[in-house]
């Protein structure tokens, strides 16, 4: 392989990894190095890491593309997912029928949300950032309305909290869940007719309308799929949480788009790594977890996501292919 291809974000986030596990295992030890706490990262990963997937890809699809209702969207596919299993199935009789219909009614009501964010932004022509923001209440209040403004409790559904909080094999199956939705996302975007229009509409959306590519239909579908990561990540919360409610993650639409501009994806459109992401996510993840250790407080946790957040900007404005060192990669 070609030294020259190696991408500086890739690179970077490995090193910042290995950084941050070598500063956690000098000030915790053994306690960060835990079993037990490396199962508890990696459970905490995916609902994260799912809405940041969904940011990225607005992200990429450019004209200042954002997905704001993400959590919004996961919260709403999780309640009515509630209320529909829970009227058609006991859970404590039909668990299995409970938790596949509770799951379907969850990526349905992602489908629909996601449609309904790519209908505004891709044919009714409303900027991301506005329309998102409107859906986000939208779904905030639908949820809201369903609940009375109360958390609703899954109770004890054996193979339901046995996915999102027992290990199999040493690893959270919902963690795996994640790394398989973002290699088949990494495959699409990078073998895919779909993921070559995405990312040649985000760099130039009018030299792709006038080389025939539809963008109209590619952000319909870009957000379409958004939403339906935001409702696998409400399913994996149900699932880790046994409960669901309108208001869980308020702070998740900040923390995914810090998580997608710390995987270098460009604001600005036409370039994004799923990997990346990947990674981003396990980072902010293990410092969140060297936070607790230490005894530091939320403020401080705040005051850390804002002062990564803007060093990953400066560190995307430096063009590394001026010096010949590397050529950033699509995927």
């Amino acid at each position: 392989m070609d030294k020259r291809a190696l991408d500086p974000q890739l690179a970077f986030l490995v090193a910042i990894n290995v950084v941050i596990v070598l500063a956690a295992l000098g000030t915790s030890g053994a306690d960060f190095a835990s079993l037990y706490n490396i199962q508890s990262m990696a459970a905490q990963v995916p609902e994260l890491g799912l809405l940041a997937l969904g940011v990225a890809l607005a992200m990429i699809s450019g004209r200042g593309g954002i997905d704001l209702s993400g959590i919004a969207l996961a919260n709403l596919a999780g309640i009515v997912g509630f209320k529909i299993a829970g009227a058609a199935f006991d859970p404590s009789q039909a668990a299995l029928a409970y938790v596949l219909l509770f799951s379907a009614v969850a990526l349905a009501t992602g489908v629909a949300g996601g449609a309904l964010n790519g209908a505004l932004v891709g044919y009714a022509g409303l900027t991301p950032i506005i329309a998102t923001l409107g859906t986000q209440l939208l779904f905030t209040g639908v949820a809201v309305g369903i609940t009375g403004g109360s958390a609703q409790n899954l109770g004890y559904i054996p193979i339901f909290d046995s996915f999102g909080n027992m290990p199999l094999f040493g690893i959270p199956p919902t963690f795996t869940l994640f790394l398989l939705i973002a290699a088949a996302l990494a495959a699409l975007l990078k073998f895919s007719k779909f993921g070559i229009h995405l990312f040649l509409m985000g760099s130039n959306a009018k030299a792709a309308f006038f080389a025939g590519i539809p963008v109209r239909s590619m952000l319909f579908r870009t957000y379409l799929l958004a939403g339906v990561l935001a409702s696998a990540a409400g399913v994996v919360i149900a699932a880790r949480t046994s409960s669901v409610k309108w208001d869980y993650g308020t702070s998740y639409v900040l923390i995914a788009i810090l998580l997608a501009v710390m995987a270098g994806v460009r604001p600005q459109g036409g370039y994004g790594r799923v990997v990346c992401v990947v990674l981003s996510t396990t980072a902010l993840q293990m410092l969140s977890s060297l936070f607790n250790f230490v005894g530091l407080s939320n403020f401080f946790r705040d005051f850390a996501w804002g002062a990564l957040l803007l060093l990953f900007l400066a560190f995307s404005r430096v063009d590394f292919s001026s010096y010949g060192l590397f050529q950033r990669q699509r995927t």
